[in-house]
């Protein structure tokens, strides 16, 4: 634990497009002021912060989530097998595309792998169990 890198997120929050909260035909995902006057672009204190190199992630850690393991979205059992030989880099997650049953049979066969199951327990799968109970 003492040789890791600690993960630091600079900044976590998304960057908004410039006056995207004023009106409806400005959309919220960023662009890049052009106006000769735009104190965004000139970059005035008080107003919005555009991104910059500087709030890019170390590249040792970026991607990396708390447990220090890449994620890899899983959608099938076959898709889990590739993990076999990685699962000390890569952690699974379940797409949320897969429904309840194929769910349960990939928690199945990743106990049986050893591989981290980041989204283990779901509405889906709990609804199914209580299902069957019934």
């Amino acid at each position: 634990m003492a040789g890791r890198i600690k993960i630091v997120k600079k900044k976590t929050g998304t960057f908004d497009r410039f006056e995207s909260d004023r009106h409806i035909r400005v959309g919220r995902s960023w662009r890049s002021p052009r106006g000769i006057d735009c104190r965004v672009r000139r970059r005035y204190r008080g107003t919005l912060r555009m991104p910059v190199i500087g709030y890019g992630s170390n590249n040792r850690t970026k991607h990396l989530l708390p447990n220090y393991k890449k994620k890899f979205v899983v959608n099938n059992v076959k898709e889990l097998d590739m993990l076999l030989m990685n699962s000390d880099k890569y952690c699974a997650e379940i797409a949320t595309t897969v429904g309840a049953a194929k769910r349960i049979d990939i928690i199945r066969r990743a106990d049986e792998l050893g591989v981290k199951l980041t989204n283990r327990k779901s509405v889906k799968v709990t609804r199914f169990e209580n299902r069957k109970k019934k």
